[in-house]
């Protein structure tokens, strides 16, 4: 795929990432309570979300999003349901911390929402759908251009939510007495409902 069409669809993608929206609101508000550790796994899950709404709107899935509508509506339900339990154990969580046991069980916990969250949002197929007839030929995209496409979406998604993670973690370090910790824990619980909320209601 040539470069300018290629560097068009990583600005639209880029612009429409760096949106805050109920993704990045959740990753946000799990590193200010709860530090970095694990966000790469949340960040994988959103990830692997993209990359199956785009790999399902460049083979043309599109109809088949339509007749399994319910399908998309129960993993969004879900996507919620992960975040409230995020927020509820922010909400209740002892101000200490994240003890290396705590680890796996939590990166499986924020892989899994990460990857509801996305692939609860059908919007995001609309947008690829929406978005490559600009930028290639559908019925002629290569293995080599998906393949540069795919790495695109990867790169955009790691280095934004990075750059979120990596601010979030800069605003963490100003909260050190124990009840500065518990109202950003409380604060990053009711984010996260919220963030649940939209998710459910859209």
């Amino acid at each position: 795929m040539d470069l300018e069409h290629l560097l068009v669809f990583a600005a639209a993608y880029f612009a429409v990432l760096i949106l805050p929206g109920p993704a990045v609101t959740a990753l946000t508000a799990r590193v200010l309570a709860r530090e970095p550790r694990g966000s790469a796994a949340y960040i994988l899950g959103l990830v692997v979300g993209a990359l199956v709404w785009f790999t399902a709107a460049a083979v043309g899935l599109t109809a088949l999003a339509a007749a399994y509508a319910g399908l998309f509506v129960t993993i969004r339900y879900a996507g919620a349901a992960w975040l409230l339990y995020l927020a509820y154990k922010l909400w209740t969580a002892p101000v200490r911390p994240l003890q290396a046991a705590d680890m796996p069980s939590e990166r499986r916990s924020l892989f899994l929402a990460g990857l509801t969250l996305n692939l609860g949002n059908p919007k995001a197929m609309v947008f690829f759908l929406a978005l490559l007839p600009s930028v290639v030929d559908l019925d002629t995209l290569t293995p080599l251009a998906f393949a540069e496409l795919a790495a695109v979406i990867v790169i955009i998604i790691v280095c934004v939510l990075g750059g979120y993670v990596f601010l979030a973690a800069r605003m963490r370090r100003l909260f050190t007495s124990p009840r500065a910790l518990r109202l950003v824990n409380r604060g990053s619980g009711v984010a996260l409902a919220g963030a649940a909320a939209a998710v459910a209601s859209r």
